[in-house]
This record gives C-alpha cells, sequence and structure tokens, in this order.
C-alpha cells in the first residue's frame, strides 16, 4: 500500500496540486501529531512543492485548502517540522499565522549531514478543551 493509499483508507486528507499537463506540482496532507488520546486535536501536517514550481503559490495554495479542512474537522492546532535550512518554507507559514515553536537540533539527516528541526504550530481557533 503507497502512502497515498495508506492516507486514504484512514480518511486523512491528501491534496495534490497538479499543472496544466497533469504533473505532480505539490501535495499537502496531515495525520495525527501524537498517539495518545490527549493530542486528538493536533495533526502534524507536511507540505511538499517541486522545486521547478517553488514561488508559484502553489504551497500556499495547499496549505490554505488544508488549514480549511483541518478547522472543517475540528482540529484545534496544526503541527509542522521543517528542515531550518528551509528559510521559505519558514517564512510561508509564518506568512500563513503559524509560529516558530522550537527547534531540535541534529534530529535528522540527509545528504550526509544532520539537520536541525524547526517546529511551526498554528491554533486554528477557539476551542473549549475537553472534559476527561
Amino acid at each position: 500500500m503507497t502512502w497515498f493509499e495508506a492516507r486514504q483508507q484512514k480518511g486523512l486528507p491528501v491534496l495534490v496540486a497538479v499543472d496544466d499537463e497533469g504533473n505532480v506540482a505539490g501535495f499537502a496532507s496531515y495525520g495525527p501529531f501524537r498517539a495518545k488520546e490527549g493530542y486528538r486535536f493536533t495533526v502534524e501536517h507536511t507540505v511538499y512543492v517541486d522545486p521547478l514550481r517553488h514561488r508559484q503559490g502553489v504551497g500556499r495554495t495547499l496549505m490554505t485548502r488544508l488549514i480549511q479542512i483541518a478547522e472543517s474537522n475540528g482540529v484545534h492546532v496544526l503541527v509542522g517540522g521543517i528542515d531550518a535550512d528551509n528559510l521559505a518554507s519558514i517564512r510561508l507559514h509564518e506568512a500563513l499565522g503559524f509560529n516558530v515553536s522550537g527547534r531540535l537540533p541534529q534530529t535528522g539527516t540527509k545528504f550526509g549531514r544532520w539537520l536541525d528541526l524547526v517546529f511551526v504550530t498554528k491554533v486554528l481557533g477557539p476551542m473549549q478543551a475537553p472534559k476527561g
């Protein structure tokens, strides 16, 4: 089963942006932040934009729609983990109302080097904390 199929089977949103020729320009999705019940109103999202499509509004369009879906599904907080060197993604998230909430040094690796992970969060709206 592919990542896409697994997400669909769980009822999680998967948005795919395509260009005029039907090529994938980017995608966005979200899933559980943590497995414990207390985190059920928080989700972690992912957004990817093909490097050839950077700075064309693809990421903003995908994230704006994903935020709308999250709000309609009763999500309280969106969390994203971004490579600290990806300043464009951090700035996009900040422009969409996310706050930088933390930095975890050398928690990932790619292309033979350590990566710092920056967490961004967005509280979607007022919600009464559930009892129990």
